[in-house]
């Protein structure tokens, strides 16, 4: 239907693992940048805390942003940029990737005709211009479509699905040049109000600054509710945060990691394995079903489930000697699947070293189509 004031954009929403986000055409957003993210803003209703002239979930994991392209480089089939949309100030953060809706991308892809569908399964190549690295989807494909149907089932959704693999061996490295940015597997850093504190810096998928709960007075298993309703807390995971971002290059002072790249690095907690019930549906979370606990910080919360590039990073801190997460696995070879338990469930990475090199790092998802459409903007905004 016509209307003289708004203009319309062509729009999917799409649920990636245990995210949601908007998926757009690169060429349906106009050309610069500030005009492109204010019409994102508008898409998504921010900044408003209930988001509630668009599209946005007044929630981290549901406003997010997806453009994509066809890619010019020969080693992609198609360019992503991922953006975190902020709920509360007008701003749209591209400073890292997600790996969960990074799994609704190939799917994206091939039901939009930017690449040819082959059964059983699709790589589709993907270069993230976040981390500027490229990796592999490996997407179900059934009479030429994404399969959606199957038995695969990832903890913080209901239901199964058919099962993608997502392949981050290539973004080890991806902000910082480096797995261990400070080439160490562990380091010491100074918190103010608080004392010394030994944490891990890793980058890969997203990076990420790991620290004992038992460090920081918790027991590891904490569910979101409780931190989250914890304002000491989640005040010193936020300096502690803002610490590791300097430390690992990723932001020239602590006020500029607060305020402008909020999204990056992660900061988790992880503990032994033990014994707990998920905050979604109360099942109980088999200390012989997981390697160790982790609570993976985003946007200043704790992430209800697990971040897909988090799990990567994880994973790749598990196999690494001498990190933090390393020293609770039990057993580390040259393929070892990581179980990591998160507040929602269990979530696995298969990763694979070879000559000191990670050469795999994948973990499953489901992903799925949820509506296709056009999205009303006021037409002042593209004037």
């Amino acid at each position: 239907m016509y209307q003289p004031e708004m203009e319309r954009i062509p729009c999917v929403i799409m649920r990636g693992g245990t995210s949601k986000a908007v998926f757009l055409l690169e060429n349906d957003l106009p050309r610069g940048s500030a005009k492109r993210d204010a019409v994102i803003l508008s898409v998504f209703g921010s900044p408003d805390p209930r988001q509630i002239d668009g599209l946005g979930g007044a929630d981290p994991l549901t406003s997010k942003v997806a453009i994509i392209g066809p890619s010019q480089r020969p080693d992609a089939d198609i360019d992503y940029t991922f953006g975190q949309v902020d709920i509360h100030t007008a701003y749209v953060d591209y400073s890292s990737n997600c790996g969960n809706i990074s799994s609704a991308v190939g799917p994206f892809a091939i039901t939009q005709g930017l690449v040819r569908a082959a059964e059983p399964t699709t790589v589709v190549r993907i270069y993230n211009t976040n981390t500027k690295k490229v990796f592999e989807a490996e997407v179900p494909v059934v009479n030429g479509q994404p399969a959606v149907l199957g038995d695969y089932k990832i903890h913080g959704v209901p239901g199964t699905g058919a099962r993608i693999g997502v392949n981050l061996a290539g973004t080890v490295g991806a902000k910082t040049g480096r797995l261990l940015p400070t080439g160490n597997p562990a380091d010491w850093i100074d918190v103010p109000d608080f004392g010394r504190l030994e944490v891990s810096m890793v980058d890969a998928g997203s990076p990420m600054v790991f620290v004992r709960a038992a460090d920081l007075g918790l027991v590891g298993t904490e569910s979101p509710k409780v931190i989250d309703s914890d304002p000491k807390m989640l005040s010193l995971l936020e300096t502690i945060r803002g610490i590791a971002a300097v430390k690992m290059g990723i932001a020239p002072d602590e006020q500029t990691a607060h305020e402008k790249i909020r999204a990056v690095p992660m900061v988790a907690f992880v503990s032994p394995k033990a014994e707990y019930r998920s905050h979604i549906n109360g099942e109980v979370i088999h200390a012989e079903d997981i390697d160790f606990v982790s609570r993976d910080m985003f946007m200043g919360i704790m992430h209800k489930t697990y971040s897909g590039t988090a799990t990567v990073c994880t994973g790749c801190a598990a196999v690494t000697p001498g990190t933090l997460v390393n020293q609770l696995m039990p057993h580390v070879g040259e393929d070892t699947v990581v179980r990591i338990g998160h507040p929602g469930g269990i979530i696995e990475c298969d990763m694979s070293v070879r000559d000191g090199k990670i050469t795999r790092a994948i973990f499953g998802r489901t992903a799925r189509r949820i509506m296709e459409g056009y999205v009303y903007i006021p037409r002042q905004i593209l004037d």
